[in-house]
């Protein structure tokens, strides 16, 4: 006999699409998906885009479960943590013909699969991204909910940087040794960068060195990265996290204009053309969040990417032009050394990635599903760095809570080989300044 707190969370599509591991994340309970949400990621799987290759790994997580679980999919596979998973064949449809859903809207038959299950007296739970999806439900009788499992909150996510306030004994003691021990008990993440300030005007900027538990100084470069000088102290921790080799992920987070793309390019052209220290820089950045990809756009896929990747022009551009009269000359000679490739995110699954810097600009429209498979794919000897501002998503079942980005920092903040720069202060222009402060 069933418990009877034991709930039925019938799954709507985007949601396994969002994390395919959505299947046994219910604990102790029954989780459904209706027939129609299979039909919905069957379809997917004929394009060539990012939806499809994650309809296909709902369905291989369909398989890997059948596999540990006992039953059937029709009758219920339980699972060894206690959840029981159910393919669900049937709809409610005895309904009144004043009903006012649209039999012909792709939603209909998930939703009247998880009415059909309310009305038999259990406990239903209807789960989307979709919050339109949510309201027909409840407009139905039907609990809903937002799948949540990955999110971590945007207003407490870690910042990278944070101010104390020490003695000028204590600075002074840092710009000799080059480095401090501060109280054990500020608890540091390891690669956390610190301002620190004395009542009597003095400063220092250090980074946090899990290995030593000191507080050490900045790495020493020149003035200038390809034209780029930081021009505030969340730029010159940024630039200190990109240059440095022991650090493998880096997260970059702000708004527009803050330098984040500008300044992950600038490092990359450092390591790779001044120091050899990586092979070549590969950028990418999400083309259509959850939509048809780059295929369905005329010519080559070198013609088609210029498109989407303009903004990355744009700054590679404004990068070479530091030469002056030789800026011309400068980025021919970078486009033609074949060390600089532009990739859409689509494509960069399945590849193995050696000795490689790796900037994935706009990440925050990339759900924490996609951005697990594209770090998975680092080789040896290589860094990712990640871009974006989780307040600008054009993925409409991501939020700045929800998305890829957040939930990278939230879950990597602890981890030695990952430094993250939460960047606030605009630089682009006066005009871009205010827009970010007053919009």
């Amino acid at each position: 006999m069933a418990s009877q707190d034991r709930k039925t969370f019938v799954l709507d599509t985007n949601t396994l699409l969002h994390d395919p591991e959505a299947l046994a994340a219910f604990g102790n309970n029954d989780v459904v998906v209706p027939l129609g949400v299979l039909e919905d990621l069957a379809h997917m799987k004929h394009y060539r885009d990012e939806l499809s290759k994650n309809a296909r790994v709902v369905f291989k997580a369909f398989d890997t479960l059948k596999k540990q679980g006992k039953g059937e999919l029709k009758d219920g596979v339980v699972l060894p943590n206690g959840t029981c998973l159910r393919i669900q064949l049937e709809i409610k449809t005895n309904y009144s013909p004043n009903f006012a859903l649209n039999p012909n809207h792709p939603g209909y038959r998930i939703l009247m699969a998880a009415l059909l299950l309310h009305e038999r007296g259990e406990k239903v739970v209807f789960v989307s991204k979709d919050l339109a999806m949510r309201v027909k439900a409840e407009a139905m009788g039907i609990e809903a909910e937002d799948y949540e499992n990955k999110t971590y909150s945007y207003e407490t996510l870690y910042r990278g940087l944070r101010r104390l306030e020490i003695s000028k004994h204590e600075i002074d003691t840092f710009y000799k040794d080059g480095q401090i021990t501060l109280n054990q008990e500020l608890k540091f993440s390891p690669n956390e960068y610190c301002v620190m300030q004395c009542p009597e005007k003095s400063s220092a900027v250090g980074k946090y060195d899990p290995k030593t538990r000191c507080v050490v100084s900045l790495l020493k470069h020149p003035s200038h990265i390809w034209g780029i000088t930081p021009v505030n102290v969340e730029q010159k921790c940024a630039l200190d996290l990109l240059l440095r080799d022991d650090i493998k992920l880096v997260t970059l987070l702000g708004p527009a204009g803050t330098g984040k793309t500008l300044l992950a390019l600038a490092a990359g052209l450092r390591k790779v053309f001044d120091e050899n220290t990586y092979t070549r820089i590969l950028i990418s950045r999400p083309i259509v969040p959850l939509g048809r990809d780059i295929g369905y756009l005329p010519g080559l896929k070198e013609e088609k990417l210029v498109h989407w990747m303009q903004p990355i022009y744009d700054n590679l551009e404004y990068l070479c032009a530091s030469g002056g009269s030789e800026a011309n000359e400068t980025l021919r000679w970078v486009n033609e050394s074949n060390k600089v490739e532009m990739e859409a995110v689509t494509y960069i699954r399945g590849r193995s990635l050696p000795k490689m810097y790796m900037i994935i600009d706009e990440a925050q429209n990339l759900t924490p599903h996609e951005v697990k498979t594209i770090i998975s794919r680092a080789g040896k000897d290589t860094k990712v760095v990640l871009t974006g501002d989780p307040t600008q998503i054009d993925n409409p079942y991501l939020d700045r809570n929800s998305n890829g980005l957040s939930y990278l920092v939230g879950r990597f903040q602890e981890q030695r080989l990952f430094g993250h720069m939460f960047m606030e202060k605009t630089e682009r222009s006066e005009l871009a300044a205010l827009a970010a402060e007053v919009m």
